[in-house]
């Protein structure tokens, strides 16, 4: 475990060190500049996506359930669990 945390402070600290020296060399107008454009372009894709999961809420729910009413089982007279209705024990099912 101490060998995975080890491992996970050097990628860190490489990817910190990486981005120190890409934005050390722009000028700071520029840097301002791509930290907006970063900002309204996520901003929108994060805005875009939550409206159209909002939108698309139950819109194919019906398409794809097919809900169908409950069929009657056809039951026979060696089918009841009384045994006071099955013929074989001396009493019919017609009176």
């Amino acid at each position: 475990m101490e060998r995975k945390r080890n491992y996970i402070g050097k990628v860190q600290d490489w990817v910190d060190d990486r981005l120190r020296r890409m934005c050390g060399r722009i000028t700071p107008g520029k840097r301002l500049a791509v930290i907006l454009v970063m900002f309204f372009l996520f901003g929108g894709l994060s805005i875009y996506i939550t409206v159209s999961s909002i939108y698309n809420i139950g819109k194919r729910d019906g398409q794809r359930l097919q809900i169908e009413h409950i069929k009657q089982y056809p039951l026979h007279d060696s089918d009841s669990i009384n045994p006071l209705n099955r013929p074989e024990y001396g009493r019919s099912t017609e009176e």
